[in-house]
């Protein structure tokens, strides 16, 4: 029987860095764990990497259960899966979550079908909440919230009757927390076995290569949607972007019509991004997109409509014809520079 209710995050790291999403998932980790009266674990699978135990206490992490390996140095589905079932059916967490990396989405299911669970994927909010089904009552379950059918209904998934509760999270869409570097942790260190079956594949060699768009750290975003019209009216957001030393990025309808990379998606099928500045062109304001910017700092929003949804969380709004108010921009912001 599950007797501590503790929401665990799993630790994902790559080429020797913690992956950002780990440490936001710890900050809402902390959240769920304090709705449940109970405490934030992660669960921290490599080999020898004990330095890496002070930044995950740090942002959050009560207690961390260490599995150290020579076969777990290099990330591998098999030997990853049977380690953490052997921690996870020992300690039995409430709650386990893991980023919604090409790791994560290869981890998680495996270690679902094991332990007979459920997981939903690519969730991009979590809380807790009750439950009726059948005139019976299920308290303080997980809420695990993502969007459905190409992003056009936001859906609540719970799973009422097994443990843990399991959900893989998008990138982005919950804040990293800010550091504490007096916290300390519980540090319980777990031996694993494997059987040979567990090292059919092996790892000959690693590349990594760097992103070419981070559009999390952009500080300044200029973002065009389906009505810049063409991927050629799209030059007039770079260049607005470019004024500006800011990234461009598009929205899903802008994506879907070639107008702009999939990278450069923001909203919930996309990024979520909390830049300083984001500007909004040509963008109607539908909830998919508005999901992924809303918590920016200062929207301008450019839109012909008056009545787009957009100028309703925006901080300033012009209404006019992009191809009029935004070469105006260029050249105020050139000129000043």
């Amino acid at each position: 029987m599950n007797t501590n209710k503790d929401v665990w995050v799993f630790i994902e790291t790559n080429n020797n860095k913690i992956e950002e999403v780990s440490l936001e998932l710890l900050g809402k980790a902390k959240e769920l764990a304090a709705d449940l009266g109970s405490r934030c674990a992660a669960l921290f699978i490599g080999n020898g990497n004990d330095e890496k135990i002070n930044d995950i206490a740090a942002h959050g992490a009560e207690v961390i259960y260490a599995i150290s390996h020579p076969e777990l140095a290099k990330y591998r589905t098999l030997p990853y899966t049977t380690a953490a079932v052997q921690v996870i059916q020992k300690y039995q967490p409430e709650i386990l979550l893991f980023g919604a990396t090409p790791t994560g989405r290869d981890l998680a299911p495996r270690i679902a079908s094991t332990l007979k669970t459920g997981l939903t994927a690519d969730c991009t909010d979590l809380r807790i909440g009750d439950y009726t089904f059948h005139k019976k009552t299920y308290e303080k379950i997980l809420y695990q919230i993502r969007p459905a059918f190409g992003g056009n209904i936001i859906a609540t998934i719970v799973n009422p009757e097994n443990r843990p509760q399991m959900a893989t999270v998008r990138d982005g869409v919950m804040p990293v927390p800010e550091p504490d570097h007096s916290r300390k942790a519980e540090i319980i260190r777990e031996e694993v076995t494997f059987n040979d079956n567990d090292f059919a594949v092996e790892v000959l060699r690693q590349e990594f290569e760097e992103k070419t768009v981070d559009l999390k750290s952009a500080p300044i975003i200029v973002a065009g949607g389906y009505g810049v019209g063409s991927k050629e009216n799209f030059q007039l957001i770079q260049e607005l972007a470019d004024a500006l030393g800011g990234e461009v990025a598009g929205s899903r309808a802008a994506v879907d019509a070639g107008f702009v990379p999939k990278e450069r998606q923001v909203g919930q099928t996309g990024t979520t991004v909390r830049p300083k500045l984001y500007i909004a062109v040509g963008i109607s304001g539908a909830v998919q997109h508005t999901a992924g910017m809303k918590d920016a700092k200062k929207i301008i929003a450019i839109n012909n409509d008056p009545e787009a949804p957009i100028f309703k969380i925006a901080h300033y709004g012009i209404i006019g014809d992009l191809n009029e108010v935004v070469p105006k921009l260029i050249t105020h912001f050139r000129k000043h520079q």
